[in-house]
């Protein structure tokens, strides 16, 4: 399965925009963009085009998307009813490796995509690992029984307390080590730094 595997405080620093937890304490130490052009400091980007292009690199990293994968959603949030950037963000935030972050079961999207791919969960049952698999209303997502066993989740709470459950449209029983998907998302519970707008006209060129 094809990733990104580019180093995620480089591209945070790129993106003036911490993709990743630990990203936050390099953006302080070293704001200036990767490379030796970057010594001089931050490019201010002047063009439309170039704030476009910023802003969909940017939601792109933050959700762990390559450029087709990011490119298709766009496609399928045009075609469907509602505001083509909310509804791009809705099917972003639907991912079920989004979820598991969301639900506080990893300290990151990276290490949620990871724990989805090594097959540590169960969705309705049935064993997923497909990171990208979009959640909906009803679905219930569990750790399986054999993965219960290992240290990670043993020590969940201590590993993942970092994790952002506040969504709404989900419910989490840690003790049951389960997320019950219920409802979708609104736009105010996806990242709140983003300008879909941008990423719309990026596309619409």
């Amino acid at each position: 399965m094809a990733r990104d595997i580019q180093s995620i405080t480089k591209m945070s620093r790129r993106e003036g925009y911490a993709l990743h937890p630990k990203s936050l304490k390099h953006l302080v130490k070293r704001s200036t963009i990767p490379g030796q052009h970057g010594r001089s400091g931050r490019r201010v980007t002047t063009s439309q085009y170039a704030r476009q292009l910023r802003e969909k690199q940017k939601v792109k990293r933050l959700y762990g998307l390559l450029e087709r994968q990011f490119s298709n959603l766009m496609k399928e949030a045009n075609r469907k009813k509602g505001q083509s950037g909310t509804v791009l963000l809705q099917l972003l935030e639907q991912r079920a490796d989004n979820v598991v972050y969301r639900a506080g079961f990893a300290t990151s999207r990276r290490a949620a995509r990871q724990l989805v791919t090594h097959g540590h969960f169960l969705l309705n049952e049935r064993r997923v690992d497909i990171p990208s698999i979009r959640l909906k209303s009803g679905d219930v997502v569990s750790v399986r029984p054999k993965s219960r066993q290992s240290e990670y989740f043993k020590k969940l709470d201590e590993i993942a307390s970092t994790g952002d459950n506040s969504a709404s449209w989900i419910s989490v029983n840690r003790k049951k080590l389960e997320i019950k998907v219920t409802g979708e998302p609104s736009r105010e519970e996806a990242e709140p730094d983003i300008n879909e707008q941008l990423i719309v006209e990026y596309y619409s060129r």
